[in-house]
């Protein structure tokens, strides 16, 4: 039977897409910057910094969101286009701290550690990012063979990290939290689904 797009597609076919993915992740920051040096952005800064930072977000729960999908009823392909989903999270985080730390603070690093003290949401924040930097080094398959089941253990950070980084925007938000709440919300599913799974074993294969 030739294989389809939903069940079992071809090596050919899951390289397209993991090409159309690249591209497709690299768009947020494109339309950003387009409206940030295009004269489009109020505050040019602050849309880089949110929409960096939200993008990050959004591409860390999607990442979290394969393997649920996967036991939903998802195809198994899925799996082989979560760990650039990770790494564009990172991506998107390096560019919310890069700007944060040039454009905003202007590397002044006095302030910037005054500011990591006395303002939660960035210690929090810089907290999500020093969990994120260990398992985007350790994302490749060569590490996966060094630290064999180690490698497994070190990335369920992702769990912790990605608590972080929702609690981060929603002690950034002072008046409307909608969005950050809406964020924690399909956290807490992505999470919880995993912790149902664990706690019900017969239900099937432990979730990694």
């Amino acid at each position: 039977m030739r294989p389809t797009l939903l069940s079992n597609p071809s090596t050919a076919t899951v390289g397209r897409i993991k090409a159309l993915l690249f591209v497709l992740c690299l768009l947020p920051l494109a339309i950003s910057l387009w409206q940030a040096l295009g004269g489009q952005a109020v505050n040019p800064v602050e849309t880089l910094t949110r929409d960096s930072g939200s993008w990050a977000l959004n591409l860390l729960l999607a990442g979290l969101a394969v393997t649920p999908l996967r036991r939903l009823g998802a195809p198994g392909w899925l799996l082989r286009l979560r760990r650039m989903l990770g790494l564009y999270a990172f991506f998107y985080a390096s560019v919310h701290l890069l700007i944060y730390l040039w454009l905003d603070q202007l590397f002044d690093w006095p302030a910037i550690v005054h500011d990591i003290i006395k303002r939660p949401f960035i210690t929090v924040g810089m907290a999500a990012f020093a969990l994120l930097l260990p398992l985007a080094i350790t994302s490749t398959d060569g590490w996966l063979r060094r630290l064999k089941r180690r490698w497994g253990q070190l990335h369920r950070l992702v769990y912790l990290l990605a608590v972080l980084a929702v609690i981060h925007y929603l002690w950034l938000v002072k008046r409307d939290l909608t969005e950050p709440l809406l964020y924690a919300a399909v956290l807490g599913l992505l999470l919880g689904l995993r912790l149902w799974w664990r706690l019900r074993p017969t239900m099937g294969p432990r979730v990694q």
